[in-house]
């Protein structure tokens, strides 16, 4: 269902059948991994005008992969990560993630 390097790669797939009959299919909840349950490849700095897929295709070599260093810097807004010239992003090594303990 979806590419192998994709964030939602190895999360289950659900269906839900309503009461007519129609089956919906969806996948379940992404939780985050925790940051530090992540290998740091490198630490970058922030330009001004970097955007995190620019800075992922640079270090990661994939712009789609910007999830990895949102992951690793606990954002989930990326345009959080690149607001600031001279903040340090941490790389992750690209590959699996962690499972992570869901909360709450």
């Amino acid at each position: 269902m979806f590419d192998s390097t994709s964030r939602y790669a190895n999360i289950a797939v659900e269906s839900l059948t309503e009461a007519d009959g129609t089956v919906v299919a969806y996948i379940k909840r992404r939780f985050l991994p925790q940051a530090e349950s992540l290998t740091p490849l490198q630490q970058v700095s922030t330009l001004a005008g970097d955007r995190i897929d620019n800075i992922s295709a640079r270090t990661l070599g994939d712009p789609e992969q910007f999830w990895r260093i949102c992951d690793a810097n606990d954002a989930m807004y990326p345009p959080d990560l690149t607001f600031y010239p001279g903040t340090m992003l941490i790389v992750p090594v690209p590959g699996p993630t962690p499972d992570p303990v869901p909360t709450g």
